[in-house]
């Protein structure tokens, strides 16, 4: 009260500090200010009860006010006064509190009823961080749709709401609410359906207008450009993107314009976020979206538009509308609406350039916004300010201008011009048709203040206007040597335009360039013609030639130049050589009134290259540019004279000959393969068909392509059908390998009688050979009298290590569904494609069956290729239209020259090509006529093959005695009936089985026929059974039909159309082949010479980047990109065609091969027994389980004794490599590098040293070392010093350790030992004064001044007594001697060693070329609190540079990361199959350590050179500096610690591998057998160790140096046990105690625990011998032994 009252009348007072401090109450300050009539004030806070406290604003309350006014005290309008202190805020509620985006919220205000007395009050409400929501006069702000609140703060949203009347009288408040985000749950319907409600109920409401519906559109847009694309959900969101945009057209067009800049920025967002994605626009929308922008760019000219809104909101408006123009006029290119949208674009631009020049002041910084596609440009500028200006835009895709000097009659003398310029990345006049403009569109317009244009017409000085090129182009530059030929073909493509020809010389030259058009030019017969250089032209200019339609008429066709050195008579050519670029252009302006492009008034300039068109004109509208680039062509005339610089560039012809080279070779390669094709092709009969089974089936059995699918076992099979079951069958074939990988095999396979519907096929092997697996695809089997196939899809492994492990498979027929299944015909289709279809790779896996030969495929390949780079160079280096429009395909564009050229390529290459591989895939093969005669050859099956075939095949078990028991069971017991059967039971029988019963009666008459009556036990009864066969037989035949009585007959015999011909033949005649073969040698002869005539044209580097490129991209093709394809087909195939490829032409074949094969066999009965064999043979018998499981056995040990030996091998080579990556990290001469230093500076050094004697040493041994006998050298002169040497100390604070109370004055300071907490920090004078003169030295200061660790560049250094920080205080000694002579004796003399130095740090860093090795050293002398310095010193060697006799350390630490990689690659196999039980084997965990280890070396390594790199290049800036390699040195250190640690894991790990020994593996088991009687005794070790480690260091810790630590008397004990101890100076000190100490240690410790810790492990040995169990592995081992004497042809014993 008393201030209050003291300031009542003043202006000005001042209060005693005492007085605030009493007052102990915090001062408020009111802070007033007033602009405009309105004044505003805000508070701060002044906390008393801390005096250090600062200024600090008051933090309001969330719901606070800050109230602006137009008078300081009062608000009066004619109505009741208001004072200041009666201001309230606004009273506002929220409904709903919480909500979505999509929600719709309503804010309600009131105000204090004087507040708005006057008039309306205005309400606006923003986020609290700034951005527009609404404004208006409505008290009830409804339906407002709020953005999403901040997610880290539970989706909490800040509003804020001013309210101002009529006086400018201005409240706030602030609300907060919750806005999540969950537009993403809602779909488009629902959407659609919340649009149309809104936009209805607006309607209803009369609130419809576009400031309400963009609140709502913006959240509703975002949702539609995060929702997925599919096909009925984008045809939904067409729709909706639609209607909003024409719902904010109607609002604009019909409701009052935009008024609040704000409100345009957030409509321009809106339609933005529409018109975003392109593939979701319709012509309807796009105009609805220029309708939008139109209205609010005409909006933005009304508003009054300050230099401030210019660059800040107003730019910002402005360019969001050109960005949606600029996707806008992207959607409609090339479409029939595009003029209309264009023009609508090209108002809104000028609408645009209208706003930005409003109240814009003349000779400003420019406005310019740039859009992928737009770019615009304004500037106002007085006339004397527009002479000779350039105008262009940042972006250099843009379109810039070069004005002349413009004469007083086109520009106003003192009004000021507007400068308005375009650019457009596409032209937005496409929809005239005429020549197309390729390059970017650029318009220049002046304009008074008014918006009047000011017409600039016919020139006298051009206008220069620069036309970029949207991609740059390679163009072709072709290479004339002037001394062999001097004349160039150029093929123009397109009339009317300017030819632009630019020379390179390769030195100064004057030419003579002349040029005819489709003849050859010479002196007096030309079509123009010219002298370069233009010496008037800019240097760049001067061998350039434009040709425009002023010079000559340019047509389409091929034009001759010819280029002549300007020499002295009677010299013709010159050693020159030029490099000449040769295109057409053209330079267009938009002729507005016949709406079309024309070339009057403008031209070409020299200027003009591939990223750019230089046009002159004499006028200003919008300008185009048109930019051609000729195919490449090659002169035939020239041919001689090409081929004459065939050793200047012999690159492409070269390669064409390697490739001829390579093709011979291959041919001779595809021939020997061929024959051996020849033998595959083949039908087998089996040898052990019986000679009597005369029902044929047809076997195809594929076997798979996958690895080790071939097998050398021996193959059986069976048939089952509906009706019979045949037997076993052997399959092989003396005169070819079977079942071969990849492979097709065909047998023939007899049976008595037909097995009916087959059923199933059973497929088994023995398992012999060396390879015995075998994976059958497919097996397809034919019966040859019905023509009936089957097919079996196996897809599976006969093998006991592969699959299933099994030997033995039943395999069910395939049902049409299981063939059309996608597995079936995928895989099926993907084979056939790759081994067969595919021109490439068939070369390899072509079917042996196949017509189609290697020698053709390789012919076919090598015409391809040779077809492909003469195409390839042909349009080799032809640029990319520069303008053209590009089709994205994901990250794939392409454009469609591009298109055109491939499909030219493909026109040019594909239709010979095509027609070569199908004349030799359809050429039929040539009969070859054999006149022999077939009865001087054995047939297949005869008794004379058969018997040759039995005495070669001892496995055939044969059997010759057969009885008529044998054929009563066999064929009697065992059929439909006995012989007994009654006439009525064998007509109920063959009513159902009359074919078969009568097949069956022949095969039994066939067996009778072979025995004699002798054979029969009753005499007659051979006879006997003879007539009832026959009665039988009788019997059946009348009621047999005729067709099958001929199907029996023709059964019994050659196939019903075996012997007869083809009605007609499919393929081409086989004298096609010729006309194949000259297709070939002509494409490849006339492509080869004309790509070696094209790359001597080119010139050598551009033939070789050609190569080059056709090299990679052949590659690629073959690779990757055909594979693709024929992977994409496949899959194409299997889902959608689904038909099955029978391969009917390769059938068809195999039984034309079959049927043209009689198989007739003797009537002697004797060789028919020697032809049969005996199915009862265990040949013909599955391997029972037991054997399989024997099998199985055998091939496990085998592969874990192969296993065993490749992991011995791998790891040997792995540490070989290990122990060289690490060896080669380490010099041996490190060691004397270091001892040298050592001992070079520690001369004069003592056990304690006084601050004096410190200071001798650094100045007589310190510096003599350092700078020696040679400059920048230490020592002896063989290491240099890097830099400049340091001196480094620590200090403790003053006062730094408590004394006892009673010694407080006797010792007036305490000084403690060095700790991190005491360390001094602090900053002083000399002599470690206070600082206060401020003229002191920076130099002179830095050693009393306290530097981190980080400025030093320094790290904590171990100590013998502490951990000492990087940082302190540091001198540096300097350059010389006598330089550093001087910084001592100024520490010196001002004391900076004193008694609060707790170390000295001497560091330097040396490098010694001779063993290319840096040194970094570091001198310690450091001193606990006692007073004496005491000496220690640190070195670590590194090597920075790598020399190249280091290059096997760099190959063996690259090969050892490939190790790692490989034990990664089977680590995590393991992980995959034994999950967590993984990381319970310790050896698991080791190689684990081993893995992390290795990585963490590399990273180590990575980490070294890098820091090693900046630390010289620190050095070389800063020479005269101390440069620290102390991070690379610790990197280092680490490095080297890393590699130990893995050079012992891996040295441990070799325990791992002699655990297979016998000895060892005991000793292991005896180890875990003891281990817990071990694991005791360890304890008590432990704890009389460490008891006997604390007594020994508490009785002799005080006196006795061994003892000074707990860690040094631990030590000793060790020490002590074995025998390594100093006796004496523990019994000097105290021979009693000294004495017990030891004596008990020894006995208790070695005599008695240790004894008994033996004593275990002994007994658990012994144990172990007695219960020891060999082990699997040492089985493996013995076996791995055994395999290995046996490699190597030593006998071993096989162990019982």
């Amino acid at each position: 009260m008393l201030l209050k009252q003291q300031a009542a009348n003043v202006n000005t007072f001042a209060v005693p500090s005492t007085t605030l401090k009493a007052a102990k109450q915090n001062i408020r300050v009111v802070a007033y200010g007033s602009k405009d009539g309105k004044s505003v004030y805000g508070y701060f806070t002044i906390p008393l009860s801390d005096v250090s406290a600062t200024l600090l604003p008051t933090i309001p309350p969330s719901n606070h006010t800050t109230i602006s006014h137009s008078t300081p005290n009062s608000s009066s309008v004619g109505c009741q006064t208001i004072s200041t202190a009666q201001l309230h805020p606004p009273s506002c509620t929220i409904d709903p509190p919480t909500g979505d985006v999509l929600s719709p919220f309503s804010i309600t205000c009131t105000t204090v009823e004087p507040f708005c007395c006057s008039g309306p009050c205005s309400f606006c409400l923003t986020t609290v961080d700034g951005n527009y929501m609404y404004c208006g006069s409505d008290l009830g702000m409804r339906s407002l749709f709020l953005p999403v609140g901040e997610k880290n703060h539970h989706y909490s949203l800040g509003l804020k709401v001013i309210v101002t009347n009529v006086d400018g009288d201005t409240i706030n408040t602030t609300l907060f609410t919750q806005v999540r985000d969950t537009s993403c749950d809602s779909t488009i319907q629902d959407l659609q359906t919340l649009v149309l409600h809104y936009v209805t109920q607006l309607q209803q409401h009369d609130f419809f207008s576009a400031s309400m519906l963009v609140q709502m559109f913006q959240s509703v847009s975002r949702r539609l450009n995060r929702g997925l694309n599919n096909k009925e959900e984008k045809s939904a969101k067409k729709k909706l993107r639609e209607d909003m945009l024409a719902d904010m057209c109607v609002a604009l067009t019909t409701g009052e314009p935009l008024k609040i800049l704000m409100e345009v920025q957030m409509t321009a967002d809106v339609v933005l976020s529409l018109v975003t994605e392109e593939d979701e626009l319709t012509y309807n929308a796009e105009w609805q979206a220029c309708c939008v922008l139109t209205s609010i760019s005409k909006s933005l000219i009304s508003m009054t538009a300050t230099e401030g809104d210019v660059t800040g909101l107003m730019q910002q408006a402005t360019t969001t509308i050109i960005q949606a123009s600029s996707n806008i006029l992207e959607v409609s290119a090339n479409t029939e609406h595009q003029r209309e949208i264009s023009n609508l674009v090209l108002n809104i631009t000028i609408h645009i350039q209208s706003a930005l020049l409003a109240n814009k002041r003349p000779n400003q910084q420019p406005a310019s916004l740039t859009s992928p596609l737009i770019s615009l440009y304004v500037n106002r500028l007085s006339p004397d300010k527009l002479q000779n200006q350039f105008f262009s835009f940042e972006d250099s895709n843009s379109a810039s201008f070069m004005l002349p000097s413009l004469g007083p009659g086109i520009l106003p003398s003192v009004e000021p011009v507007d400068v308005r310029m375009l650019s457009f990345g596409i032209n937005p006049f496409s929809w005239s048709k005429g020549d197309p403009i390729r390059g970017a569109v650029g318009g220049l317009s002046l304009t008074r203040e008014n918006g009047s244009v000011i017409p600039v017409t016919n020139l006298g000085e051009e206008i220069e206007v620069l036309l970029p090129s949207l991609e740059a182009v390679d163009l072709n530059s072709t290479s004339l040597d002037l001394r062999k030929y001097s004349t160039l073909a150029i093929s123009v493509t397109t009339p009317n335009t300017s030819l632009v020809l630019k020379l390179e010389p390769s030195e100064e030259i004057s030419l003579q360039l002349y040029l005819g058009f489709q003849y050859y030019p010479n002196d007096t017969h030309y079509k123009a013609k010219t002298q370069l250089p233009h010496l008037e032209n800019p240097p760049e200019e001067r061998y350039t030639w434009v040709l425009g339609p002023k010079d000559m008429a340019v047509d389409a066709g091929v034009y001759y130049l010819l280029v002549r050195p300007t020499v002295g008579a009677p010299v013709n050519s010159s050693n020159a050589s030029v490099f000449i670029t040769s295109f057409t252009a053209q330079c267009k302006y938009w002729d507005e009134t016949k709406t079309n492009w024309s070339d009057c008034g403008c031209r070409v300039g020299p200027r003009t290259t591939s990223l750019f068109t230089q046009c002159l004109c004499t006028h200003l509208t919008f300008f185009g540019s048109s930019f051609f680039v000729m195919p490449n062509k090659v002169d035939l005339s020239r041919t001689a004279e090409l081929f004459a610089t065939f050793f200047q560039n012999p690159v492409v012809g070269c390669f064409v000959c390697a490739i001829f080279l390579v093709y011979i070779l291959a041919l001779i390669w595809a021939r020997r393969k061929d024959l051996q094709d020849k033998v595959k092709v083949k039908v087998t009969v089996l040898e052990d068909n019986d000679p009597l089974a005369d029902y044929r089936y047809l076997l195809v059995i594929g076997t798979g392509h996958r690895r080790g699918a071939s097998t050398s076992s021996h193959v059986t099979v069976t048939l089952t059908g509906s009706v019979w079951e045949s037997e076993p069958h052997y399959l092989t074939d003396p005169d070819k390998p079977v079942f071969e990988r990849g492979g097709v095999d065909v047998f023939l396979l007899t049976t008595p009688v037909s097995l009916g519907e087959l059923q199933s096929i059973r497929l088994w092997h023995d398992n012999s050979g060396k390879h015995p697996a075998w994976y059958v695809n497919k097996v397809m089997v034919q019966d040859l009298e019905t023509g009936q196939k089957w097919h079996f899809l196996c897809s599976s492994w006969l093998a006991i290590d592969m699959g299933e492990g099994i030997l033995d498979k039943v395999f069910p027929v395939a049902t049409d569904k299981d063939l059309k299944g996608f597995s079936n015909l995928f895989f099926m289709k993907t084979a056939k494609d790759f081994c067969d279809g595919h021109i490439w790779f068939s070369v390899v896996s072509r079917p042996a069956s196949s017509n189609f030969t290697r020698v053709q495929r390789i012919s076919c390949c090598f015409s391809l290729l040779l077809c492909t780079m003469l195409t390839s160079i042909i349009f080799w280096g032809i640029p990319t239209d520069p303008s053209e429009q590009s089709l994205d395909v994901g990250n794939i564009k392409f454009s469609w020259k591009q298109v055109m050229i491939g499909v030219q390529s493909s026109i040019i290459m594909f239709p010979v090509n095509l027609l070569i591989v199908s004349i030799f895939r359809f050429t039929r093969p040539r009969k070859k006529i054999q006149k022999v005669e077939e009865d001087q050859q054995p047939k297949s099956g005869s008794p004379q093959q058969e018997k040759k075939h039995s005495d070669t095949s001892p496995q055939w078990c044969k059997q010759t005695d057969i009885t008529v028991e044998y054929v009563i069971k066999q064929d009697l017991h065992t059929g439909r009936f006995g012989l007994e059967d009654t006439q009525n039971e064998l007509v109920s029988v063959y009513q159902l089985y009359r074919q078969h019963l009568y097949k069956q009666l022949q095969n039994l008459e066939k067996e009778l026929r072979l025995l004699s009556p002798s054979q029969f036990s009753k005499a007659g009864c051979y006879s006997q059974a003879v007539l009832q066969v026959q009665r039988m037989k009788g019997l059946l035949e009348p009621h047999l039909s005729v067709q099958d009585h001929v199907t029996c007959i023709s059964s019994t015999g050659v196939g019903c159309s075996g012997g007869s011909k083809k009605c007609c033949q499919k393929g081409l005649p086989w004298w096609f082949l010729f006309v194949g073969w000259f297709l070939v040698a002509a494409t490849s002869g006339v492509s080869a010479f004309f790509t070696i005539l094209y790359g001597l044209n080119y010139g050598k580097q551009r033939s070789i980047s050609w190569l080059i490129s056709m090299t990679v991209s052949f590659f690629e093709s073959l690779l990757l990109t055909q594979p693709i394809k024929v992977l994409g087909f496949a899959i194409f195939f299997a889902l959608v065609v689904k038909s099955v490829d029978n391969d009917d032409d390769d059938d068809e074949e195999y039984i034309y091969m079959v049927r043209n094969q009689v198989l007739t066999y003797s009537d002697d009965p004797d060789d028919v027994r020697i032809s049969r064999r005996d199915s009862s043979c265990s040949f013909y018998q599955p391997p029972p389980p037991s054997d399989i499981g024997k099998m199985k056995d055998n091939m496990i040990k085998d592969r874990k004794v192969f296993a065993l030996i490749m992991e011995i091998l791998i790891y040997v080579l792995f540490l070989c490599v290990l122990l060289t990556a690490a060896y080669g990290q380490r010099d041996p001469n490190a060691y004397f590098l270091t001892q040298h230093i050592q001992q070079s500076f520690s001369n004069g050094i003592s056990d304690s040293m006084s601050h004096e004697d410190v200071f001798t040493w650094a100045n007589s041994t310190l510096l003599k070392n350092i700078f020696g006998r040679y400059s920048g050298f230490i020592t002896d002169g063989n290491s240099k010093l890097v830099g400049n040497a340091r001196l480094r100390q620590v200090r403790v604070k003053k006062d730094s350790c408590k004394m006892a109370s009673s010694m407080r004055r006797s010792v007036p300071d305490c000084h403690a030992p060095y700790s991190w907490e005491v360390e001094d920090m602090g900053s002083y004078g000399p002599g470690w004064k206070s600082l206060v003169d401020g003229n002191t030295s920076k130099t002179l200061l830095t050693p009393w001044q306290y530097q981190t660790q980080s400025t030093l560049r320094a790290h904590p250094v171990w100590g013998g007594v502490a951990l000492y920080r990087g940082g302190g205080f540091a001198a540096v000694l300097g350059p010389d001697q006598q330089n550093a002579n001087s910084v001592l004796q100024y520490l010196f003399d001002n004391t900076w060693l004193d008694i609060y130095t707790r170390a000295l740090f001497v560091e330097f860093t040396v490098y010694n070329a001779n063993v290319n090795l840096f040194c970094i050293v570091t001198l310690m002398l450091e001193t606990t609190a006692v007073g004496a310095f005491q000496y220690r010193s640190e070195l670590q060697n590194v090597r920075l540079f790598q020399t190249t006799d280091g290059i096997h350390i760099l190959a063996s630490e690259a090969i050892y990361f490939l190790f790692i990689l490989y034990y990664m690659f089977l680590q995590c196999k393991l992980m995959k199959q034994q999950k967590w039980e993984y990381f319970k084997n310790k050896w698991n965990l080791l190689e684990l350590a081993i893995i992390l280890l290795s990585w963490s070396a590399f990273s180590v390594f990575v980490k070294r050179m890098v820091q090693g790199n900046q630390d010289l290049q620190y050095y070389h800036d800063h020479k005269n500096q101390f440069p620290s390699f102390y991070e690379t040195a610790a990197a280092d250190s680490a490095l080297g610690y890393i590699i130990a640690f893995l050079v012992l894991l891996a040295t441990i790990k070799m325990w791992h591998l002699m655990r297979l020994n016998a000895k060892l593996n005991m000793i292991t088991s005896t180890l875990q057998r003891a281990w817990t009687d071990i694991s005791s005794f360890i304890v008590i070790i432990v704890i009389m160790f460490l008891a006997y480690s604390i007594t020994s260091s508490l009785l002799f810790g005080w006196k006795v140096y061994t003892y000074r630590t707990l860690v040094d008397a631990a030590m000793a004990m060790v020490s002590l046990q074995l025998g390594i101890f100093n006796y004496d100076e523990v019994l000097d000190l105290d021979p009693v105690l000294g004495a017990f100490i030891i004596s008990s240690s020894i006995f208790f410790m070695l005599f008695v625990v240790l004894n008994l810790f033996i004593s275990v492990i002994l007994e658990a040995f012994s144990q172990e011998q007695r219960h020891h169990k060999p082990s699997e592995e040492e089985e493996i081992v013995d076996l791995m032994f055994m395999k290995i004497c046996s490699f190597f042809g030593i006998k071993t014993k096989k162990k019982q």
